[in-house]
């Protein structure tokens, strides 16, 4: 099974994966960032999809259908999300039906979206964590295939809180991605 990485970041995840030897054939960045050093350092070839506009112009469909374009250059059978910055669009989720995994800073279905972090310590929860499930065109919606739970300690910021859910996802996310490329069977 041949893994297509979709990163936007730091590109921890990313290591994470590339050090457990998984099979990633190609990292596919939006933007310039560390990820593209990290996957040079491992050998894996990277495709800039490179996103224009962050502004009311964007067309997100094009830009779906050249990452698409970029994943089957490379005969991607899985695809797997590492912080990759950019929602897609319907054409992914028709190319890739079941075969797309996120994992998320929060036990979902609690504290969707882009602020997870923060929005689990301003809601005083004592327990969040990580989860990793199938991407579906409803952000954070998809079946959960994975979860660990993660304090939240007296004092915590977003930044402590966070670093310590990203302990948890650089050691789980590769995990579940093991599984499915082991069993060789899409995920849901």
């Amino acid at each position: 099974m041949r893994v297509g990485v979709l990163a936007s970041g730091s590109g921890t995840i990313l290591r994470a994966m590339l050090e457990e030897a998984l099979p990633v054939v190609v990292v596919v960045v939006d933007r310039p960032c560390k990820a593209t050093e990290i996957a040079a350092e491992h050998g894996v070839e990277v495709e800039e999809v490179l996103r224009e506009s962050y502004g009311a112009d964007f067309d997100r469909l094009a830009y779906t259908h050249r990452v698409v374009d970029a994943l089957e250059r490379h005969r991607v059978d899985l695809v797997a999300m590492a912080g990759f910055g950019t929602v897609l669009e319907k054409p992914i989720h028709d190319a890739y039906p079941g075969r797309i995994l996120n994992t998320h800073p929060a036990l979902l279905p609690a504290f969707k979206g882009w602020h997870a972090v923060e929005d689990a310590l301003a809601a005083g929860v004592k327990v969040t964590g990580c989860t990793v499930h199938v991407a579906t065109l409803e952000v954070d919606e998809g079946p959960i295939l994975a979860q660990e739970a993660v304090p939240v300690l007296p004092g915590d910021t977003a930044e402590s809180l966070h670093e310590r859910i990203k302990a948890v996802e650089r050691r789980l996310y590769p995990q579940v991605v093991r599984d499915i490329v082991e069993s060789g069977a899409p995920p849901a």
